[in-house]
């Protein structure tokens, strides 16, 4: 079969293509996990997915540039990191369709598909950063041109459309990738709180046991609660959708935060900070107060550890790192709630 003809300045073009690809889908899935609520996570996520599944687009011409970069560097360069780039640019495309697809239903050894997704996808960008690097290709003012402008729009209009196509798909198929939520999550355990997985933030861990006391530090004074005194039939339906791709929807029942607050001498536009004894912690607006709950309870029965007993934070229309599990104090603060790193660092 003979070699597709290839412009010389194509290949510097098709590669410059597949780096902003893997800077936005590296940047989107950082920012996936750092969006707290649903619709910017549903814009980070479908850009996510349009800029890995957009790699694809390039790979004919990509091979084409490899076949004529052999034969001119035969001998002169070792391709061995080059390969494996290349191999973990495919093997992260791989794991993102197959957690697309069937999300925690595919796991090996409780590792679930998308760990491993997130795993390669942090090896990719320090391999990619090296092979930038050292293949010493500097700026030039083309790179910013009419045509070269033109043909990046057309590569995201083409990767938008990929990206499309493929929902679609998932969706006429019937597959339970084309069941799961904008931010990419799949649905387990609504109704059934055993069901959910027991998943907390990568730097938190499940507490040997707590001693059931609450402290509420607002209006000048603190406030000891026992957990068990939070059962006050206050209730919520509110979907916990968990950054490690699942979600579930629950009937929660505690007490709303704004009734515990009622008649303190609280600050004009304040925020309330959150702390699991654990020292994980959130600070949210204290204008949300009437929506947050301190649940004690889902679907009728109480939580399990697991799943943040005694008490736990239900935040609805925020992605399940700002439920705060295992509360230990509330306490009203001066300070602006966005005053804070975009996900937990602690």
């Amino acid at each position: 079969m003979p070699a597709v003809p290839l412009p010389r300045r194509a290949g510097r073009r098709t590669n410059l293509g597949l780096l902003a690809l893997l800077l936005v889908a590296g940047g989107t899935g950082v920012l996936a996990f750092g969006v707290g609520t649903p619709l910017p996570s549903r814009l980070v996520v479908a850009a996510h997915g349009a800029a890995g599944l957009g790699l694809l687009l390039l790979v004919p011409w990509k091979a084409v540039v490899v076949r004529r970069s052999r034969t001119r560097t035969r001998g002169r360069r070792d391709p061995a990191s080059a390969w494996a780039l290349a191999g973990l640019v495919a093997l992260t495309v791989v794991t993102g369709v197959l957690h697309t697809v069937a999300g925690p239903a595919i796991a090996a050894a409780g590792v679930a598909v998308l760990q491993v997704h997130v795993g390669v996808g942090v090896g990719t960008g320090a391999l990619l950063l090296l092979h930038v690097v050292g293949s010493r290709q500097r700026p030039r003012r083309s790179d910013a041109s009419r045509r070269a402008l033109l043909q990046t729009g057309g590569l995201a209009v083409g990767a938008a459309a990929l990206w499309a196509a493929v929902e679609g798909g998932l969706r006429l198929t019937g597959v339970p990738g084309g069941r799961r939520l904008g931010t990419g999550s799949h649905e387990r355990g609504t109704g059934d709180p055993a069901a959910m997985p027991v998943t907390q933030w990568f730097t938190d861990a499940v507490p040997d046991g707590t001693d059931g006391v609450l402290e509420l530090v607002a209006g000048g004074r603190t406030t000891r609660l026992r957990a068990r005194d939070l059962d006050r039939g206050d209730t919520a339906s509110a979907v916990l959708d968990c950054t490690g791709g699942w979600y579930a929807e629950q009937e929660w029942r505690g007490v709303r935060l704004d009734r515990l607050l009622a008649g303190l001498d609280l600050p004009g536009g304040g925020s309330v900070d959150v702390v699991s004894v654990t020292g994980y912690r959130r600070r949210l607006p204290l204008a949300d107060a009437g929506s947050l709950l301190l649940a004690t309870h889902a679907a009728g029965r109480p939580l399990s550890a697991g799943h943040g007993a005694p008490v736990r934070l239900v935040a609805p229309g925020r992605r399940g790192f700002w439920w705060v599990k295992w509360v230990r104090r509330v306490e009203v603060v001066d300070a602006p709630w966005w005053l804070q790193p975009p996900f937990p660092l602690q």
